[in-house]
């Protein structure tokens, strides 16, 4: 089984695991319960805008954080390709217009993940494995 790791999630566990859901914190702790957990290339970028709008803040250097947030049992990064990238312009509506989102949910049904998320309209799209 492969997992995708939304941005937030990505984050809290690597900040503030205490935000995620009991189930999602067990599964990612566990790395013999997945075969993989997967980030987008958009997680990082979604990342650093939330540090450059101030909406979040750390006490080390955003670069280290990266790296080290990066360091997590059985993870791969999963670049943004061409394809990619006009796939998550034409996914099954109704979708919402958040372009990372997109990038996100094109990602996972790419690599046929499920997608560790508490985003509502992710949770509710039906074209995408979803788990909170």
């Amino acid at each position: 089984m492969k997992y995708l790791l939304d941005t937030h999630t990505w984050i809290w566990w690597n900040m503030s695991p205490e935000k995620l859901s009991k189930k999602v914190k067990m599964l990612i702790q566990d790395p013999e319960g997945y075969d993989e957990l997967l980030l987008s290339a958009i997680s990082p970028w979604e990342f650093s805008k939330l540090l450059e709008k101030k909406r979040l803040g750390i006490s080390c250097n955003p670069e280290a954080w990266i790296e080290a947030a990066l360091e997590m049992p059985k993870l791969r990064v999963i670049p943004l390709n061409p394809i990619l990238a006009y796939r998550s312009t034409v996914l099954p509506q109704p979708f919402h217009e958040d372009p990372a989102d997109q990038i996100i949910v094109a990602t996972a049904r790419e690599e046929n993940a499920t997608i560790l998320t508490k985003d509502q309209k992710i949770l509710k799209y039906k074209h995408v494995k979803s788990l909170w």
